[in-house]
């Protein structure tokens, strides 16, 4: 069974080119978990996005993996019109995110300890 495709152009999701604020990240966080929940394929198309920081990557990607595994989501999303130069950050916000819902308790022990102290 072939799963649905849904595309979600971040630019016309968000009204704007700059991808960069991690309440727009939510928006679009939740656009892919209703694609998830409904069995089809979020497609994330970001032509004509000119800036992508990490804060939006976690929010609309990086919380992903609290609930889903590395496996899930490769099957249920596809990246489109990537520029080369933020394809790092990609990996970046994956690979952080991937250790921290691993021990999510022992990132929040250390950066208790790293604010208040021992």
């Amino acid at each position: 069974m072939d799963l649905k495709i849904k595309q979600l152009k971040i630019r016309d999701i968000i009204n704007r080119e700059t991808a960069v604020s991690s309440d727009d990240g939510e928006i679009v966080y939740n656009l892919i978990v209703n694609c998830i929940k409904n069995n089809c394929i979020a497609e994330l198309d970001f032509s004509e996005i000119t800036i992508l920081t990490t804060a939006f990557l976690n929010s609309a990607i990086g919380q992903l993996y609290n609930t889903y595994s590395s496996d899930q989501l490769n099957n249920a999303l596809k990246l489109k019109n990537v520029a080369d130069e933020d394809r790092i950050l990609f990996k970046k916000v994956i690979e952080r995110a991937k250790e921290y819902f691993a021990n999510k308790k022992g990132f929040e022990d250390s950066a208790n300890k790293a604010i208040y102290g021992s």
